[in-house]
Parts: C-alpha cells; structure tokens; sequence
C-alpha cells in the first residue's frame, strides 16, 4: 500500500471568530504577539475543529465521566462515529469497571484492571493566525432595548465592551489518508470507499466553512487554497502564506516551496509533476494582484479546487481498495 498526505493551506476573511476569557466587561479577541511588536488575533484550532464538526452534524459520539472528566464512552468506535475517526479519542475504563459489551461475559479479567486506548487524530489542523496586525479596535455596547423596557429608575442598563479585528486569517489540514478508518485498538479496519467517502466530506466541510459566534454567523470560506495530496506527509505550505501589504498575496515564497516539491518529485516520481501535484484555488478579486496570481500561479476557482483535491483523494483509495 503506498502511504500518501493530504495537505491544504488556506486563507480566509473573517472578523473576531474566536474570544479568550477576558476581564471585567471586556471580551478579548484570542491573539498572539510576535517580535516585530504587533498583535495578531487567532483562531484556535479547537475551535475550527469545533465548527466544523458542528456544520457537518458530526457531533454525535456518546460521551460519558470517568471520575469528574467528560470523554468518549469507552464503547465508541471509529466504524460508527466519524468524529473520532477523523479527530481521534483518549478513553479510559476504572478498574472494576466493564464496558457494555462485556457485561454478559463469565470471565472478568479484562475489566478488574484500568483501561486506556488512545487513538491519535488522522486529520489535524492548525491555528488560523490573522495575517493583519491587530490594532485595539474596541466595540462598545449596551443591553439599552431592554433596559429601555423597564419602568421606574432601576433600567437595569449594563455596558460591555468587545475588542473586534477584521483580518485575512491562514491556517492549514493536514490528513494521513492511510490512517483514516483503521483503529488496531479495535480491530476496525473500514472498506475503502467509506474511507474516501469521509475525506471528501471532510473537504466539503472546510470549503463551506462558517462558525457561529456571539449571535453571528462569520463566513470562513476559503479565498486562497493551495496543496495536494504527497508522498511525503507535510504541511508544505504551513507558515509560508503571508501579505506583502494589504490584501497583496507575497508570491514568492509559494513559488519557492513549489522548486521543494519538484524536488520531490524527482526522487519519488521519475521528474512527473503529476506525482504530486499541486493546486491552487483562488477568489482573485480578494487581493490586490490578482492578476499577477494567476499568471504566476495558474490558479483555478475555489470550488475547482476542491474538486480536484477530492479527484486526488478518490485515485489514493481507488488504488488501495481492501
């Protein structure tokens, strides 16, 4: 079986998708300082993850406490839950505990013991870093409709403050395609095409990706994809997407990292670009040059890409069958 990656970078616009803890009547957008001295907002992965399993309903693997901890039921498994599969688990058993399958079994060995099966993720995400510095922008409020309502001389009135940033953000998917439907703990090993079938929602996932936030619905489509699925597994375009200045996409350090992939090439696939091709999806008008993307580029839309992505995806398992 050859073992292939599947890897997608990508940007797109959002504003104030993610906030921390805060203080007082303050609520902080999650950022990050660099040494250049500014600000930059984040995303977290987690809740990326978050979204999109909550847009593709995929929220719906039993959970259970062990102890004070909420986890995956122990009798969860890959073959019937998507989100573990693609997200993978930490479960645990206490001693003296037996799982529901067990309960009708004489001998009680397995369960007098603690149990622990962990499965790492298959598909991985980064953090979505904001590619334009944040510069303090605070929005102030108040719950005035309400306090306006009510009679006499106690409104009620509370004022809140929220920092916002409107900002292009990347982040990039990381799939090891080979990993996708197979889970030793429980000898699962899932037919190829349910496999391939999970991928490409998973694709079709992040390509309509929004997140719902404060009362809002913010739109994270992808304005920029690029990646591919390699015979070696990296995120070769991670931290490689940035702006020259504003909405101006730094075209250089692409074309860069694409010389690393032929490079690939010729070691893994006899000098054929069609080894490990790379695509590139782009909504050209969102950037300053545009033009100069496309000829640099050769970029095609965003949904083409994604169909292409879900081409590549279809030959690895096509290929794999079991």
């Amino acid at each position: 079986m050859t073992n292939k990656g599947l890897t997608i970078s990508i940007i797109c616009e959002g504003e104030s998708a993610n906030y921390g803890e805060g203080y007082g009547n303050i609520s902080t957008v999650k950022r990050i300082n660099r040494a250049d001295g500014y600000s930059y907002s984040y995303i977290s992965r987690q809740a990326l993850i978050y979204s999109l399993k909550e847009n593709l309903d995929w929220i719906k693997t039993n959970i259970e406490v062990q102890g004070k901890v909420a986890q995956y039921s122990w009798d969860s498994n890959i073959e019937e839950y998507k989100e573990i599969d693609l997200f993978g688990y930490m479960k645990t058993k206490p001693k003296g505990v037996k799982a529901k399958k067990e309960e009708n079994q004489k001998d009680e060995s397995k369960s007098e013991k603690g149990q622990t099966k962990i499965r790492a993720a298959a598909a991985r995400f980064s953090n979505a870093i904001s590619l334009e510095a944040y510069t303090g922008d605070m929005d102030f409020g108040t719950n005035l409709s309400l306090a306006n309502r009510v009679k006499g001389e106690e409104k009620g009135l509370l004022p809140y403050n929220s920092e916002i940033h409107k900002s292009y953000y990347t982040y990039t998917v990381t799939v090891d395609l080979d990993k996708i439907g197979e889970d030793d703990n429980d000898g699962i090993n899932l037919e190829s095409d349910k496999k391939k079938e999970r991928v490409i929602e998973l694709l079709k996932g992040i390509e309509f990706l929004h997140r719902d936030i404060k009362g809002r619905v913010e739109n994270l489509n992808p304005i920029f994809a690029i990646g591919g699925v390699y015979d070696i597994k990296n995120p070769f375009f991670e931290n490689r997407l940035e702006l020259e200045e504003y909405k101006t996409l730094k075209i250089s350090t692409i074309k860069n990292v694409l010389k690393s992939i032929d490079r690939l090439n010729n070691q893994y696939g006899n000098g054929e670009k069609e080894n490990n091709k790379t695509y590139i999806g782009c909504i050209l008008g969102k950037f300053t040059n545009g033009d100069e993307i496309k000829k640099e580029l050769g970029t095609i839309e965003i949904s083409d890409f994604f169909e292409k992505i879900s081409d590549e995806v279809e030959k690895y398992y096509e290929g794999n069958k079991n």
